[in-house]
């Protein structure tokens, strides 16, 4: 009877220990449609923990379910052409978080990497959220929210494979210089003041875009740009879950999210770029490249 008591004692312990920790997170569920594998890592701000589990895999067409602290404030990226080596040693051509495995373990995305970034519950209770492309851009990314009861909860990202037109100054080549695989920022590239919003230029008044800037926010209007980019690139969302897509097909998301009449302002897409890349592979094929 003891023993019986002691089991039941365990069982309703263990049931309110898994309904506290759903009530008091979010649920963010990763989408991988990029026609490869990829590495999503977790990157926690400061004075937030880390979470248990900072970097795992994700194939092609498969999708991850997280539960997240409503406290949590960081940043979420994927890694791609990954590989071990010899020694057993884990890393990636683009957004490699320098752990040597899988786990991201409190390592941060080597630029350049398109960012998705958070701070839950924040002031007034709102979620804030971006994708940023200030630290360059790797593959296209998308953030809805879901369920959420106050704030403009607006969908946002870049669409766009902006890999294949990146300007030649900023492109990421594959080995043995063949195709690109990332676009680095100006500040990356150059390391220059005006780029960087650093020093004399280290105000909103001082720092403008730069033609590098604008080429990221002309193909995707709601991301994050260069440093001052707020006005147009932060969102908020109360008590939401979120769905993070990597690699979301441009036209297909463009149609789905229209249908949700969020009202913001600014397209989530610049139609006019939306085959940037079937273009670049089509002049790539026709000068025998």
């Amino acid at each position: 009877m003891d023993r019986l008591l002691v089991s039941v004692s365990i069982l309703i312990l263990l049931n309110l220990f898994f309904f506290s920790e759903e009530v008091d997170s979010a649920s963010f569920k990763l989408v991988n449609r990029c026609r490869s594998t990829i590495w999503p890592g977790f990157l926690s701000g400061a004075q937030t923990a880390q979470l248990p589990n900072s970097g795992f895999v994700l194939y092609s067409g498969k999708s991850k379910t997280i539960h997240i602290p409503k406290n949590w404030s960081g940043r979420i990226w994927a890694r791609t052409h990954c590989s071990i080596d010899a020694q057993g040693k884990f890393s990636c051509l683009t957004a490699d978080c320098g752990s040597g495995k899988i786990e991201c373990a409190g390592g941060g995305a080597k630029p350049p990497a398109t960012l998705a970034e958070f701070t839950l519950n924040g002031a007034d209770g709102l979620d804030f959220y971006d994708v940023s492309l200030v630290d360059g851009y790797n593959l296209p990314m998308l953030i809805v929210p879901k369920g959420g009861t106050r704030g403009g909860c607006g969908a946002t990202g870049c669409l766009v494979d902006l890999n294949g037109a990146c300007p030649a100054e900023l492109k990421v080549a594959r080995e043995h210089g063949r195709g690109s695989v990332a676009c680095r920022s100006a500040c990356e590239a150059f390391g220059q003041p005006q780029f960087c919003c650093s020093g004399a230029y280290a105000t909103p008044d001082t720092c403008a875009p730069s033609v590098y800037s604008l080429y990221f926010k002309h193909a995707c209007p709601r991301s994050y740009s260069y440093a001052y980019d707020d006005k147009t690139s932060t969102y908020t969302c109360a008590s939401a879950d979120y769905l993070i897509i990597f690699c979301p097909l441009p036209y297909t998301s463009q149609k789905v999210l229209g249908a949700r009449k969020d009202g913001i302002g600014l397209p989530l897409v610049n139609k006019t770029m939306m085959y940037l890349r079937s273009q670049h592979s089509s002049r790539s094929s026709s000068s025998g490249r």
